[in-house]
């Protein structure tokens, strides 16, 4: 099921970009304030977690394990063990990499309260290249059970996200973006685990978005209406669960799908296509990353390369239907 929600409006010359890190880090403290049992675990990683005001705050609450990604989510699973809420936090490259089979087995094997929080996910870090991208991590993930997987694609969604994943009793894995991006929703949107966000209506064709690609594919609706297509916009915070009923009436109701992630289309685009097939066959299309590694470059230029640049998301929909 779908919630409405109209876009923030606001042109792209006047749009103000926020790091969605800022956001994280005051919600973590304000977190914390409210419940003793919250604590944090980095792996050297607080200035880039921007964690610092937190450590300062909540010294004997910050766990800094050093670069040692495995013991950090092997700590975590056990202060959850004790009855903390542990938040992990790294960046997402070396968190879902390195420490994969601690986070199958110690945190969701195992059902601990854990929150994982991926850093700079995506080609954040774009200029250090392919061993600093974390694409893949949708992919991974979503093949575990038992794991919620959310992608926030503002300010104020990252810190609806961090509250909620401090109240929900089980793993949760949340990319915080550092790429700049403006405030996509409206001031009484309410963030629902498992539901997508209709931004924009439109029956002609349909472009599912998620984290850092949703105001790129807004952007692309306004291209493509200027061409007489009425593009509906669907934003996806969780990539797991998928919101199956929303990607099913959009197969019933539009030509076709484009889904867009700043990760290997396997994540976001994998998951559509899979409700797709299953249930209601339409066109899909799938911008993201594919089977190679992404080159070094800036996140902007990376994403403009792939295909998610607003012209190149309204020529994949063009083609689609054409």
């Amino acid at each position: 099921m779908t919630s409405t929600v109209p876009a923030a409006e606001a042109a792209p010359a006047e749009r103000t970009l926020f790091d969605c890190r800022d956001s994280w880090a005051a919600t973590i403290a304000e977190v914390a304030r409210a419940d003793e049992r919250v604590v944090v675990v980095v792996n050297d990683s607080v200035g880039s977690s921007k964690l610092g005001g937190f450590q300062k705050e909540f010294p004997q609450r910050t766990i800094n394990v050093g670069i040692a990604e495995q013991d950090m989510v092997g700590i975590g699973a056990g202060l959850a063990n004790g009855g903390k809420v542990p938040f992990v936090s790294a960046a997402g490259c070396f968190l879902t990499a390195r420490a994969m089979e601690q986070i199958k087995a110690d945190v969701v094997y195992s059902q601990y309260n854990v929150k994982l929080i991926g850093q700079s996910p995506g080609v954040a870090y774009g200029d250090l290249g392919p061993t600093h991208h974390s694409i893949e991590d949708f992919s991974w993930l979503r093949t575990l059970p038992g794991i919620t997987i959310v992608a926030p694609s503002d300010p104020d969604e990252t810190a609806q996200v961090v509250r909620w994943a401090a109240e929900h009793d089980g793993p949760v894995y949340v990319r915080v973006s550092r790429m700049g991006v403006p405030a996509v929703h409206a001031e009484d949107y309410t963030f629902v685990p498992g539901r997508a966000v209709t931004l924009r209506e439109g029956d002609d064709v349909t472009l599912v978005a998620t984290g850092t690609t949703v105001v790129r594919a807004l952007d692309a609706a306004d291209l493509l209406a200027a061409d007489g297509v009425a593009a509906r916009v669907l934003a996806m915070p969780t990539i797991k669960p998928l919101d199956d009923d929303a990607v099913i009436a959009a197969a019933r109701e539009t030509r076709g799908i484009v889904t867009i992630e700043e990760a290997m289309v396997t994540g976001l685009g994998g998951a559509v296509a899979q409700v797709v097939v299953e249930n209601h066959p339409a066109p899909v299309r799938s911008l993201g990353f594919r089977d190679e590694f992404a080159v070094t470059g800036s996140a902007e230029w990376l994403l403009d390369h792939h295909g998610m640049s607003p012209s190149g998301i309204a020529t994949t929909a063009q083609t689609l239907l054409g």
